[in-house]
């Protein structure tokens, strides 16, 4: 935490949390947000941040975003993924339980949190595994990591054996009120997919992946969510049907919840045409219907947040045949200009696409950041909603160059972000 008295001026402050939408200064000082609209008395600054034509809002949330580190140095870094995190005004950043190793004791999450202190930079937040080495039998000693740091618990990409362990699971992190996390696939109907099961995959030779995994998987849990009452997030979802199951849940008062990707919602199995491993990722880009679908549900609320899952690569794991790449994009850079391409695009206002990143997640995983009211802690991201920039990879941080979008023309660049109150990036300095 800096004593650092900053005063952010002529920009557009943007706080989905405070219904705030207006040109005013924010005053920080001591890591928090000191004061809104109205300069304090007395108040001097140190550092002046004038931001005219931009947009000021809370430092971004991440649900999913793999720093590869520990145990797989080799993809990518804490140093490298933070700095490509901050560079996204993503200020705090979930970390999968899938490290390894895994992150399923109060040792490892120790470590995660070491790592991530030692950047300096963003807060990193451990996800607790689900069962013991995500081997979907065990439960994991949930009471402890929870005590030692972890905001949820999930099994990430692992199947959990059966339903009588789901169960036990869930029950387990419901008497600790830990969220947990699911990716809701059936292993046996995805069996060895890795494509959308429709007319690309058809057409390509792919093995496909049908959407009863997903909507198998989801009202399975469900049903469990329904006896126990965990509060439990889904995400990220990938077809219509998987919207309208999560709109009925919560209609009827289930305490369930859901994401989904940015690039889900831009794009679709068409996307995969040319064996394309660059859009070979899990769960599949679905049908055209399903990504405007998934895009409504955003717009009504029904998914409430939007995030990278992020999963940056080296080379070679996309350089095979389709089926033998590894799934995944390198997807922190792009996380808001494709959201904010939702809004040029007139579905989503500006107010509920900052919504989907910063205080949904907030409120889910029970955090006092997310929100610019006073004495909030001042993670603060500031963008330029109107620049245009181009995805290279001169300019690209993270270590997984493993996105769809090179070469092409996004909108929106963040120029600065905070975090407690430290201005930890300015896109003049960095050029």
């Amino acid at each position: 935490m800096t004593g650092e008295r900053i005063v952010i001026s002529s920009g557009r402050v943007v706080d989905p949390a405070s219904n705030l939408d207006g040109v005013m200064p924010l005053y920080l000082a001591d890591g928090k947000v000191l004061a809104v609209g109205a300069r304090p008395e007395g108040f001097e600054s140190d550092l002046e941040i004038a931001v005219p034509g931009e947009i000021v809002c809370p430092g971004f949330i991440d649900l999913s975003v793999r720093m590869r580190e520990p145990g797989q140095e080799h993809k990518a870094t804490f140093a490298s993924e933070t700095a490509a995190a901050i560079a996204a005004g993503v200020t705090t950043a979930c970390c999968p339980p899938d490290t390894r190793p895994v992150i399923d004791t109060p040792a490892v999450v120790n470590l995660v949190q070491g790592l991530a202190k030692r950047t300096g930079t963003i807060q990193v937040l451990p996800i607790g595994a689900l069962t013991r080495a995500l081997n979907g039998r065990d439960l994991s000693e949930m009471s402890a990591l929870k005590v030692a740091g972890c905001v949820a618990v999930s099994n990430a990409l692992m199947p959990v054996t059966n339903t009588l362990v789901l169960r036990r699971a869930l029950e387990y992190a419901a008497s600790y009120d830990l969220l947990v996390m699911i990716r809701p696939e059936d292993p046996w109907l995805r069996d060895a997919g890795c494509a959308h099961e429709g007319a690309v995959a058809t057409r390509l030779g792919l093995p496909g992946i049908p959407e009863t995994a997903e909507t198998v998987a989801l009202a399975q849990t469900l049903a469990l969510v329904e006896h126990i009452g965990v509060r439990t997030h889904f995400g990220p979802l990938s077809c219509a049907r998987a919207v309208e199951m999560i709109a009925l849940a919560r209609r009827r008062g289930l305490p369930v919840s859901a994401d989904v990707t940015a690039h889900h919602l831009h794009l679709s199995e068409g996307d995969v045409d040319g064996f394309n491993a660059y859009c070979h990722v899990t769960p599949p880009l679905r049908a055209a219907g399903d990504r405007d679908a998934l895009r409504a549900g955003v717009a009504r609320g029904e998914i409430v947040a939007i995030c990278s899952d992020h999963q940056p690569h080296e080379a070679d794991a996309k350089l095979n045949a389709f089926p033998l790449t590894e799934p995944g994009i390198s997807s922190l850079e792009t996380l808001l200009p494709l959201t904010l391409r939702l809004v040029d695009g007139g579905i989503l206002e500006l107010a509920r696409a900052l919504a989907c990143l910063t205080a949904a997640p907030a409120a889910l995983l029970k955090l006092e950041t997310g929100v610019l009211r006073p004495g909030a802690p001042a993670d603060i991201c500031i963008f330029d909603p109107d620049r245009v920039w181009t995805v290279n990879r001169e300019e690209w941080r993270s270590r997984g160059h493993n996105t769809p979008f090179w070469g092409q023309a996004l909108k929106g660049r963040v120029t600065h972000t905070l975090v407690q109150g430290r201005l930890v990036f300015s896109l003049v300095q960095a050029a």
